[in-house]
C-alpha cells in the first residue's frame, strides 16, 4: 500500500507502474490539481465571483460517483472515474490557490468540510457495513 491506500480486493482501482501499484483516482487528481494551481494562480483564471458556483459543482460529480459506489449503487469504473476526476481536480486547483492567498478562507474550508465529511462517512459506513454471506 505504499502509493495507494486500496486494499487487494479493491486492486481494480489502481493503475500498475512498475511493479507498485497506485490509486487510479490519486494518479489523475494530484497531477492535474498541480496543473490546475500553477494555471490558475499564475497564468488565467476565472472571475473570483464565479469561485462559489464552480468550486462546488465541479467536484459534485465525482462525489456522488464516489458515494454511489460506496453504497453500491454504481459499479466501479475506470473510465467513469478518470473524466469525473478531471473537473473534480480543476476545483482543487483553484482551491488551492484560494488557501495559498488566504488559509482561513470560508469557501475552501465549507467545500473540503462538506465533500470531503461526505466521502469519509461513505467510506467508513462501507467499511463497518457487516458483509453479506
Amino acid at each position: 500500500m505504499w502509493l495507494s491506500h486500496h486494499r487487494p480486493d479493491e486492486y481494480d482501482r489502481c493503475i500498475v507502474v512498475g511493479q507498485r501499484r497506485i490509486c487510479r483516482r490519486c494518479a489523475v487528481l494530484y497531477p492535474v490539481s498541480l496543473v490546475a494551481a500553477l494555471v490558475l494562480g499564475l497564468v488565467a483564471s476565472w472571475p473570483r465571483t464565479l469561485d462559489p458556483w464552480l468550486l462546488w459543482t465541479l467536484p459534485l460529480p465525482s462525489v456522488i460517483e464516489f458515494l454511489g459506489e460506496q453504497r453500491g449503487i454504481v459499479r466501479h469504473s475506470p473510465t467513469r472515474l478518470v473524466i469525473l476526476t478531471i473537473p473534480l481536480a480543476v476545483a482543487c486547483g483553484r482551491l488551492y490557490v484560494r488557501y495559498l492567498d488566504d488559509a482561513a478562507d470560508g469557501l475552501v474550508w465549507s467545500v473540503v468540510g462538506v465533500y470531503g465529511g461526505l466521502c469519509l462517512l461513505a467510506g467508513l459506513a462501507k467499511v463497518l457495513r457487516p458483509k453479506a454471506t
